[in-house]
Order: C-alpha cells, then structure tokens, then sequence
C-alpha cells in the first residue's frame, strides 16, 4: 500500500476509480482508518463517488465501529445508492459484522429486489452472533422462495448453524446439496463438513471426510482436535495433533484449548501439564482464563484439588465463574467440602446467578451428611429466584424429537414407555445390574424410593422411546441438559450391549458413544 499510496499522490487529478482502488486496498489490508480518510479526501476534493465507493468503505468500518458505519449509511442515503443491490448487500454484511441482526433485517426488508448474496448476508449477520435456529428459519425461507440456489457461503453459514443446534438431518441434506451442485467442495466448506458432523455426534463421519481431504489447513486439524476431545477420543486426538505439528501448522489458542480438554477428557495429567508449557515456552502462546481454566478441570477431576486450587490462586488474571464452577463440580465428585465451600464463595463474589452453583454445593454439603445445610443452601436459591430448568433428554425418532423428564409421563405412549422400562430393567438383571443410589441426595428415603426415582430418570424413558420407534441396529441419539449421573450411565452401557444398539449421548460439555457395553469416555473406565 505504501508504493501504491506514492503513486496515487503524483497523480494531477485522481477520479473515483483510483479513489476506489485505495479505498479498497486499504480495507483489504485492514487498516480502515486509511480507508475513511480517503474518502474524506474525495469528499474534499469534490469526487463523486459511485456503487464501487460504499461495499469498501462499508468492510473498512466493519473494522473499525458501528458509529462511522451508520454515517456512511447516511451518505449512501444521501448519494442515492440506497436502492443499489450491491450496497444494499455490504449493508448487510456491515450491520451483521457489527451484531445489529435488526438493522440487518431492516435493510433486508426494504430491497426491492434480493439475490443470493443477500441472503448469504442475512444468514452470516445472524450466524455470527449465535442466532443459530434463526438462521436455519432464513435458508427455509430462501428455499421456498424458489428463486435462489444457495451458494457455498450461505451453505457453509447453515452447516454452522446445524453444528449448533445438532440438527445432522439437515446437515446431511446440506451436504448431499453440496455435491449436487459444486464440482469439488474447497477447504472452508469441507471443514465445515467435519465440523457440522462431529458436533452432531456422528464421529466417524467426521473424521472419514477429515482422512480423504487432499489439503488441509491450520483449521481443520483444530476441528478435528476438538471433535475427538469432547467425544471423549484423547489418545485419537493427541494423535492429530502431532501430525498436524509434523505439517508444519503452527497451532494457536485454540488448538491448545482442544489440547487441553482431550486430556482432561481422559485424566492424562502429566500430558495436560506438558502441553501447557509447550504452549508457553516453544509456541510463544500466552495462556487465557481458559486454557487455566482447562487445567484446573483437569487435575480437579482427577482428584488433585490443592492443586487446582493452587492453579487458581496464581492464575496472571482474576479467574472467571467457569473455573470456579470447574473446582466446584470436581469437589462435588470428590467430595471435598472444605474446598467446595471456597468455590462457591468466590462464585457467589462474582454475582453468578447460575442455580447449578447452589445445586452443587447443597449436594455436597448432603453427601456430609449436613442435611440443614444443604436445605439452607437450597432455601437461599429459592430467594434469590434462581430456579434450577429440570433435567431433560431429547431424542430424534423419524425426523421429530421428543422431549422427556424425569418421572414423565405426559407422552402420549407413556404406558408402553414404562412397559418397556419393565422389560429393560428385568433383561438388566442377568447382566448383573445394581441401581447406584449414591447420586440420589434425598433425605429420609429409602433404597427402594431411590431405585424408583432412578428407573424413570429421563435419558432411560428416552431410550425406551426410541428401541420402541426405531428399526433393529439403528443408532440412537440423545440430547441432555444436564450431565447424566452415574447411574444412567452404568445403565446406558449395558442397554447397548443388551439390544446390540449404538448410544450417543451429548451432554452440555461432551459426547458419549455407548456401544457393546463400552462408553467411549477414556475406553471403558467411565472417566467423565
């Protein structure tokens, strides 16, 4: 830009094209104020700018802030090129690239005529601030418009959106368009193929669209990374990890985030801490509250709780609710009161209105036995209006899914739902099966009310519902809210092996692939 900046200058009278070929050069290479003071130079100069002049200047505020944004907006009003497709467009993709999803739509709705860029636009704008099932609503829309064939941007905006919200069907029928309509997919879209596949829970999908590709980039091996860490596939992604170092991709951030959570996943401590200084020390990568805050979950949960502690306390920033809520829930599982307490102290200090805080701290103070404490705890939630949402599991049968809760017995095929619970529960037994109560926190009740509490739990009427509904060998996918407690994960495992039935389970966090018996979650050690 320098050479170009010389030239332009021994130019007599620069028109809107060189004007044009600034702006635009500065915007391409980031440096927006450039770019804006070139245009209050051919404001200056009296050069009238043209449908060329605003889509640059429109990218070079995207960098830069909303404020100097909606002036040039004024003025593409002002110059008459309001109703210009193309700046309409850039309007678009300005206001989306900004979070303002209104004004997009705003300008959206007043075009008088539309193409696929903007949609792609619309659908971006919305994609990039988490508006995930809206996005999906806009492509329903694009498509029973009629007029358009969405283009690879817009597809690549969709599987993101499938990605999020789990939606594999529509992620499949994304990607069967996909090689319908392009001769060869580039790397951006196939990653997002492995991306979308993997965040729906169909692995192996992934990673066979992860081994065909011919090119790969920094990206994709950080998808796959993290793909086969929250599907519990430690060694698997530790593994891709070292090729993608033998590459030659130097990694960032977020592939140590991947990193880290793989061998949290697993309990590999050592490796955990052997990553973290390679980070620091040979990739020059200064770690973030989350890279902390994956090393404290990781020997949290491996029952070293001084020492996440100790993490905590010289953590270089002040540690978020996340790592806290990290200490918590391993003191929750080890049973370390005294710790506990700490946590949700300093959870409390940072205003957290999560009712999971005070959930975890009742039950440990239950698992102590300190049954009056664990109450006020509760009672003190209650107060302050924070209602804990009730645990829940969703499963896909024939396209529609279906929400269940514990002790459920609203659906419709309610009766053959606990009839085949009977069922399970009776060929259970020849395995050896045993209701683990020990996650049941209740006062004054018995083992027998703890057992009926756990055999109607909401991931097994799930599973009722679906070996009822769906063909012999099919696999079943389950979503939850909650982590599942040990029970149904005993339970889970066993169910595969007995009905020859492959499992997925996401959770908040992770996924569980159950199948003969074995849950993928550090192979078959139920580590989780």
């Amino acid at each position: 830009m320098d050479y170009a900046h010389s030239i332009f200058r021994r130019l007599d009278d620069p028109g809107s094209f060189q004007f044009n070929t600034m702006i635009r050069g500065y915007a391409k290479n980031c440096d927006p104020n450039a770019s804006i003071l070139m245009y209050v130079e051919m404001q200056g100069r009296e050069v009238e700018p043209d449908n060329f002049t605003y889509p640059s200047l429109l990218k070079a505020c995207s960098l830069l802030s909303l404020k100097e944004g909606m002036q040039i907006h004024g003025h593409v009003v002002k110059f008459g090129f309001d109703t210009n497709i193309f700046v309409q467009n850039s309007l678009i993709s300005f206001y989306g690239k900004c979070g303002e999803t209104k004004l997009c739509c705003k300008v959206f709705e007043l075009m008088d005529q539309k193409s696929v860029a903007s949609w792609s636009a619309l659908i971006s704008s919305h994609a990039k601030v988490g508006l995930w099932s809206e996005c999906l609503e806009l492509f329903g829309d694009m498509c029973r418009d009629g007029k358009f064939r969405a283009d690879e941007s817009t597809l690549v905006g969709v599987l993101s959106s499938c990605a999020n919200t789990g939606d594999l069907n529509l992620g499949r029928c994304t990607h069967g368009s996909l090689l319908r309509t392009f001769n060869g997919l580039n790397i951006v879209v196939e990653t997002s193929l492995i991306d979308m596949y993997v965040k729906c829970g169909s692995l192996n999908k992934g990673k066979s669209l992860f081994e065909e590709m011919a090119v790969k980039n920094k990206l994709t091996y950080s998808v796959m990374v993290s793909g086969l860490a929250n599907h519990g596939r430690a060694e698997e992604a530790i593994t891709v990890f070292s090729d993608m170092l033998e590459e030659g991709f130097e990694p960032d951030d977020i592939t140590y985030v991947g990193v880290l959570r793989a061998c949290s996943s697993a309990g590999l401590v050592n490796r955990g801490h052997q990553y973290f200084d390679m980070m620091r020390l040979e990739h020059w990568i200064e770690p973030t509250v989350q890279h902390y805050g994956c090393m404290v979950d990781l020997v949290a949960r491996a029952g070293m709780l001084n020492e996440a502690y100790e993490i905590i306390k010289n953590m270089p920033m002040e540690p978020n609710d996340v790592v806290w809520r990290s200490l918590l829930s391993a003191c929750k599982i080890h049973g370390d009161v005294k710790l506990g307490e700490i946590a949700a102290d300093n959870l409390s200090r940072l205003d957290s209105c999560n009712p999971s805080d005070y959930l975890l701290l009742s039950n440990i103070y239950a698992q102590d036995q300190r049954w009056d404490d664990a109450a006020i705890i509760r009672k003190e939630a209650v107060l302050r209006g924070l209602n804990q949402v009730p645990g829940f599991s969703l499963v896909e049968v024939k396209s529609k899914m279906h929400k269940f809760v514990s002790q459920d017995k609203s659906h419709p095929d309610s009766d053959a739902v606990y009839e085949m619970i009977c069922q399970m529960e009776w060929q259970l037994r020849f395995e050896g099966y045993s209701a683990d109560t020990s996650e049941v926190l209740l006062f004054n009740v018995d083992e027998e009310e703890k057992r009926q509490q756990l055999s109607a739990h909401s991931q097994k009427l799930a599973i009722a519902f679906a070996l009822i509904h769906t063909c012999e060998s099919s696999t079943i996918r389950i979503v939850r809210n909650l982590r599942m407690c040990n029970d149904c994960h005993k339970y889970t495992r066993l169910i595969s092996k007995i009905f020859e039935r492959r499992i997925i389970v996401k959770e908040r966090k992770r996924f569980h692939q159950f199948e003969d018996g074995v849950c993928s979650c550090k192979e078959s050690k139920d580590y989780w």
